[in-house]
């Protein structure tokens, strides 16, 4: 039995909103992945992707956006248990954590560029 009450699915429902409302208004890199991902969604659509690519390309913003709210909670709960001071260990856990962001974000190009290049140079060829 946990000493934590719980809180059922509406509550947790709604504290996963808030969450994501916190580090939507915060953190101005998930603003420019959330947008970038949008963009891409809306290309996949004019460049009629099929289903299973645009589910990839989901699941590549998925990718991204989830390891950015990993890293922002990472870096929160390290400047509060630690109240903001410097501390080298605390310096390398957050530089871990962007730096998984930064992978996923390669990863989620590479994707991209393999599913969007080959419509777009058939498009590029169809008007020469």
């Amino acid at each position: 039995m946990s000493k934590f009450k719980s809180q059922g699915f509406r509550k947790t429902f709604k504290n996963a909103r808030k969450g994501l409302r916190i580090v939507l208004k915060s953190e101005r890199n998930i603003r420019i992945h959330f947008l970038v991902g949008t963009l891409a969604l809306l290309c996949g659509a004019a460049l009629k992707l099929s289903i299973i690519e645009l589910c990839i390309v989901l699941l590549a913003i998925a990718l991204v956006v989830g390891f950015e709210m990993i890293n922002s909670a990472i870096e929160f709960s390290l400047d509060a248990v630690f109240h903001n001071k410097y501390s080298t260990l605390v310096g390398m856990a957050k530089d871990i954590s962007a730096g998984a962001v930064m992978f996923a974000t390669f990863i989620a190009i590479a994707i991209g560029l393999l599913i969007f290049i080959p419509p777009i140079l058939a498009l590029i060829y169809q008007y020469i």
